[in-house]
């Protein structure tokens, strides 16, 4: 019971940093689009799905880090695993956005054929590219902090850039 306890503490805490940049990410996001579709007088609310897209995609990114293929150039410079993370990252979030505009058509037309048609001519393909480039700039920060994280070693990242001293006792495999 003990050894469960202490690796869903250790989810836990590993859980924290990437929801938490991506709660702030995706509430910024939020806070864009409801000032594009302001001056059309659209109320548009989203916290709640930023708020489970942040949980969601910080589970998705934990997993992803112990997937072997995600840190391809180990012992290359930082940008090569940046750029290919970001990459990956990216598409699935096109791929899951895609969805999220797909599925209520699905569900309105009841048939996928003609649900992808009128995706083309209901989505507001500003907006959503907008949302998708503000997706690789805070992938792109996100990866590059959790590079330079690993190389330096967490310990030494939170000294340089925070000012704190972190414990050691860090079990994770690199």
């Amino acid at each position: 019971m003990q050894r469960i306890l202490r690796a869903l503490k250790r989810e836990l805490l590993e859980l924290i940093a990437p929801t938490l940049f991506f709660f702030v990410a995706f509430n910024v996001i939020i806070f864009t689009k409801r000032l594009m579709l302001e001056q059309y007088h659209i109320n548009f609310s989203g916290h709640l799905a930023a708020t489970i897209g942040a949980l969601i995609v910080g589970k998705v990114v934990l997993i992803a880090d112990n997937i072997r293929f995600i840190n391809k150039y180990p012992d290359k410079p930082l940008i090569y695993n940046i750029a290919w993370k970001t990459v990956i990252y990216v598409l699935v979030a096109l791929a899951v956005r895609s969805l999220e505009y797909l599925l209520p058509l699905w569900w309105q037309y009841r048939d996928l054929r003609l649900a992808a048609e009128h995706l083309w001519d209901e989505t507001i393909w500003a907006h959503f590219w907008v949302v998708q480039i503000w997706l690789v700039c805070l992938f792109f920060v996100y990866v590059s902090f959790r590079e330079l994280a690993r190389a330096l070693g967490e310990p030494q990242f939170f000294k340089m850039f925070l000012g704190i001293q972190r414990a050691t006792n860090d079990t994770r495999p690199e």
